[in-house]
């Protein structure tokens, strides 16, 4: 995340919108009908008015303070609505009010509201500086379990029954005390066990803290480039719930480190799973699938390492999915200000082009900093659109007079269908409102059939955006791998409506910190019915489906012919 002087002439010149200046903060609005999407916040409202996640700042501009913190969505107690899970940062030793309660859980009552059953769950007394989560049912057992990842050491949890255990030394998973972010289970050799990808960023401890600026006399906190990076590890699944460090046979070592963020994808199309990652001023990594249990890095090689000026960004959140109906996958990374979130499609032979320009995302996003990044259908139109959680990291470099703001809005890109978006501007509502965002997820919480966002904020209150918008129609697909990889991850799922194709993908990681639901969603804008449903399981077994009705939620489970409708949804459309 390096510091730059602000070039506003410059900037001013490619984005129209400079001379719009500082806008107040966003006053309560009641969306009309015409609006294409909106979303109303409704944390407080529902139960989750007590979180507050928290640095532990008391003067001493500690590096990881503007960092944090994750959060997302997990089921925990099986009852097939989804809970809601928070890591709400720490404090340093010898804090005067120390940090006791690392976690918080809440249970969604199936109304709309939220109890929180932090202490019922096993979760009150998590000692840890924590970082982020990602959810996955590791052990096969069928039930949801977690990942923590902390300042200093990492933990696993395992649900036995809506209780939780923390068995991260025995799974083999406690690695050095070292400062983690974001995580991603995925099978990478598809044996039907899922591995375990963990992101590190740098070297720093609280003894070993560096004044920054170097010979300044009032210390501000560091830019990246003044702590060294630490490579992230890789996992391989034993199949007894336990792990093996293969970092290094894997090809996972030697790496520069400073990665923040890490997404799941198939770019080559070969039914292995690969990973993109976000680093932090270090060239993003594309790791290829070798099919045997290696990856081979082709960052550089690919294209999606550096911009098109060919200089390394500053990489927070990341995610992947098909934007248009050429079927090849993109990769959008959130990065610093000044520098445009990356957009970066697969042209086939192993290359990406940089699309950050051309797919109308790049220049409206220079003025903001990005940390979680979302794909996802916000107004049902058959496209995902992009969604980016926004807030800066330098609250003494910055001021609201400035262009370049500490608390910013979050920025919502709607897609014309073909990969070229228009943002979505508003001086009203939750998406002019300003916030230092970290974490972004979604799900549908209330079970209405359209996609809600968790938010989260440094050093502030969890954000909960209820999707308000009652036109449209979905398919939603639950898969259930049958003995093993019960989460059906990276289960490839195409919907086909009067020739179109809607690619999505069953996935862990992505965003920043955070977890997102597993059921994949389809809009269908005006369309009444799925002409067909393509779902490729992970083992490369494949089964199809066809004329499926519009606004219902629908369970495919691996090895067994037809589906299970499980809900149906209005949506302000006829049945």
């Amino acid at each position: 995340m390096s510091f730059r002087i602000y070039a506003y002439a410059l900037l001013c010149l490619m984005l129209f919108s400079c001379s719009s200046g500082n806008s107040e903060e966003a006053s309560s609005h009641t969306p009309s009908v015409d609006d294409p999407v909106y979303f109303v916040d409704v944390a407080a409202d529902v139960g989750l008015g007590d979180f507050l996640h928290t640095t532990g700042a008391v003067g001493d501009k500690w590096y990881p303070e503007p960092m944090g913190s994750g959060g997302g969505f997990i089921d925990y107690d099986g009852d097939g609505w989804e809970d809601i899970l928070l890591a709400s940062g720490g404090t340093w030793e010898g804090a005067s009010s120390p940090n006791t309660q690392g976690l918080w859980l809440y249970r969604n009552n199936q109304d709309g509201t939220f109890t929180q059953v932090t202490q019922e769950a096993g979760l009150a007394e998590v000692l840890a500086y924590t970082i982020g989560i990602n959810v996955a049912d590791y052990d096969n057992d069928g039930d949801d379990d977690f990942f923590l990842s902390n300042l200093r050491t990492n933990m696993l949890f395992r649900n036995d029954g809506g209780v939780f255990t923390e068995v991260g030394e025995q799974a083999g998973i406690a690695d050095e005390a070292v400062w983690s972010s974001s995580t991603m289970f995925f099978d990478a050799n598809k044996d039907g066990w899922l591995d375990l990808y963990v992101g590190n960023y740098v070297e720093w401890s609280p003894e070993t803290d560096i004044f920054c600026p170097p010979g300044g006399t009032v210390k501000l906190y560091c830019i990246p480039a003044a702590y060294t990076g630490i490579p992230s590890r890789f996992f391989m699944s034993n199949g007894d719930g336990t792990f093996t460090d293969v970092t290094e046979s894997a090809g996972f070592y030697p790496a520069l480190g400073k990665s923040l963020g890490v997404s799941e994808l198939d770019f080559n199309n070969d039914g292995w799973p690969d990973l993109a990652v976000a680093n932090d001023g270090e060239g993003d990594l594309l790791y290829r699938n070798n099919q045997d249990g290696t990856f081979s890095e082709l960052g550089t090689k690919s294209g999606m390492a550096f911009s098109e000026h060919g200089e390394a960004r500053a990489g927070m959140g990341i995610d992947a999915g098909v934007v248009d109906s050429s079927g090849e996958v993109s990769v959008v990374v959130g990065n610093f200000s000044e520098e445009m979130v990356g957009v970066y499609k697969y042209v086939g032979n192993e290359s990406f082009i940089d699309r950050s320009a051309s797919s109308k995302i790049g220049y409206p996003s220079l003025l903001i900093l990005t940390f979680g990044v979302i794909l996802f259908d916000a107004d049902y139109d058959t496209d995902l659109d992009v969604f980016l959680a926004n807030g800066h990291v330098y609250p003494d470099r910055t001021s609201d007079k400035d262009k370049v703001t500490y608390r910013q809005p979050s920025q919502l890109y709607m897609n014309r269908g073909n990969g070229v978006f228009d943002l979505l501007e508003t001086d009203k509502g939750v998406l002019a409102e300003r916030m230092v965002a970290r974490g972004v997820a979604y799900a549908d919480y209330d079970k209405d059939g359209d996609l809600d966002l968790l938010l989260t904020e440094n050093e502030g209150p969890v954000h909960l955006w209820r999707n308000e918008k009652d036109t449209g129609s979905v398919l939603r697909v639950k898969a259930r791998g049958k003995e093993d990889n019960r989460d059906a991850i990276s289960t490839e799922i195409v919907a086909y409506v009067d020739g179109l194709a809607m690619h999505r993908r069953v996935r862990t990681g992505s965003s920043y910190l955070s977890s997102s639901e597993k059921t994949v969603t389809f809009g269908l804008g005006n369309h009444i019915s799925v002409d067909s449903l393509s779902v490729r399981w992970p083992n490369g077994a494949s089964m199809k489906l066809y004329e499926l009705d519009k606004n219902q939620e629908i369970l495919v489970v691996q090895g067994e012919d037809g589906y299970t409708k499980t809900a149906s949804f209005g949506n302000g459309a006829e049945s």
